[in-house]
């Protein structure tokens, strides 16, 4: 059940009534007696949190940072990376390294012989 604040225009107190949305609006002040007493208009009680709320996923227009603003210049150039020399695409692939030949790989394992209880 909503919780509706009324303030009486007659005596100026207010007060915050529990009610159904079903009944009818208190017009009568329980402090003076007046007609006065009117509903007032009053902010949400409640947050939405998540994800999928505009709080936590459209208040900066749906992304966490501006994008970069690019012109024709940048767009037609290619992205080359610092960390990487440029490649020529006429240049072979290297060759693989060749695999070490592990002989202790091939030999199977001895299994341990269970203990004999003492």
């Amino acid at each position: 059940m909503p919780i509706y604040a009324y303030k009486c225009e007659s005596c100026g107190q207010s007060k915050d009534v529990l009610q159904k949305m079903s009944d009818a609006p208190l017009t009568v002040c329980p402090f003076c007696g007046a007609e006065a007493f009117k509903k007032q208009l009053t902010a949400a009680g409640f947050q939405l949190k998540g994800s999928g709320w505009y709080v936590t996923d459209f208040r900066n227009g749906g992304t966490s940072a501006p994008a970069p603003a690019t012109t024709a210049a940048d767009a037609a150039k290619p992205a080359a990376s610092s960390d990487t020399p440029a490649k020529s695409a006429d240049a072979p692939a290297p060759a693989p390294a060749p695999a070490a030949k592990n002989d202790t790989a091939a030999a199977p394992a001895k299994a341990a012989a269970p203990r004999a209880a003492d």
